[in-house]
């Protein structure tokens, strides 16, 4: 497993980090914990949740691995609030209100003392950035939170993050989590070069455009029965596009020929894109992580890079991977 530098803070993360939206929403309880063991044991070292994934339910698994496994110390932490956590009109967003609240329910659910990694799950447009920041910066001053972050976040309001949090002499952000893969590569234009400039560390996301980089969809609208879009629908089904399709399809064809699943070769032209500090791989089965866990030790050759870049232009999209955040205004059919 290789380790890299988590932006500025000093931390070493593994070049993989382990995704939990399968988690008890479908994985069942037993192969779950089964993943997280995997996981560790194969030198994972960053596991990253969320209070909305499952209802709540994959942080309380986890916290539920921490303590039978009595793995805590051996394993850093990332959450994310902002998705609504109840039926009132304040148990959403980044106001301060709601995240101090959702922060002691998380770490209540996760069963530990401390989250290393608290991410925005979105940004908030009706909250101040000044507002949601010191919010964090009391987390943080109370020994609740020790880092923080952002997810699916424009560059230019991560950086206005880092001013504000300058200017106020409050907590940084140390992270943003995006998504990225072969077919959604809107972050490098700017995302990756701000994180750059800013020692941000970058988890991305969906690094297998749920499975149309394995070559697993034959068309836009006919999608494997086990799949998050046919299980889901809604939002995932709209990521999976007919173009997003028949390139994911040409990929497959790429990696068989040059000797490598295509599930693994989506894995590592992330991972070995530059400005990445690891891609968040989210398996649904233990075998799924197995397969995923010797991309650590692989590298992306340049005659690879060059012919993946071929099929998708460098800063452009097939598949919205955005269509979850409001501010991204693009929109596919």
């Amino acid at each position: 497993m290789q380790y890299r530098p988590f932006g500025r803070t000093g931390l070493k993360v593994s070049c993989l980090v382990l995704g939990t939206d399968n988690l008890a929403n479908p994985t069942p309880q037993a192969e779950s914990l089964a993943i997280l063991d995997a996981a560790a044991a194969g030198g994972i070292n960053l596991i990253d949740t969320s209070n909305s994934y499952a209802g709540g339910e994959a942080e309380r698994l986890i916290g539920n691995w921490l303590g039978t496994r009595k793995r805590r110390d051996d394993v850093l932490i990332a959450t994310k609030v902002f998705y609504p956590t109840g039926a009132g009109v304040n148990d959403r967003g980044l106001t301060r209100h709601h995240i101090l609240r959702a922060c002691e329910d998380s770490l209540r659910r996760l069963n530990t003392d401390y989250i290393d990694l608290y991410q925005t799950h979105r940004p908030d447009p009706d909250t101040p950035l000044e507002e949601t920041l010191h919010a964090l910066d009391t987390l943080v001053r109370d020994g609740k939170v020790r880092y923080i972050g952002t997810s699916t976040t424009p560059a230019w309001q991560v950086v206005e993050g880092l001013r504000v949090s300058e200017r106020n002499n409050l907590v940084r952000f140390a992270s943003e989590q995006s998504p990225y893969n072969l077919l959604e590569r809107r972050v490098e234009n700017e995302l990756v070069p701000a994180c750059q400039k800013h020692g941000v560390a970058l988890l991305t996301w969906s690094p297998m455009a749920m499975g149309m980089l394995a070559g697993r969809y034959s068309s836009a609208v006919d999608a494997p029965t086990d799949s998050r879009a046919t299980l889901r629908g809604g939002i995932y089904a709209e990521r999976v596009t007919r173009r997003g399709v028949e390139v994911g399809l040409q990929f497959a064809a790429l990696a068989r020929a040059a000797g490598h699943d295509p599930a693994q070769l989506a894995y590592l032209w992330v991972k070995d894109q530059p400005g990445v500090t690891a891609p968040i791989i989210g398996p649904r089965t233990l075998a799924q992580l197995e397969q995923a866990l010797p991309v650590a030790d692989m590298l992306l050759t340049d005659e690879l890079r060059q012919a993946c870049d071929d099929l998708v232009t460098p800063g452009s999209v097939v598949a919205s991977f955005f269509n979850t955040a409001a501010w991204m205004k693009w929109k596919f059919a």
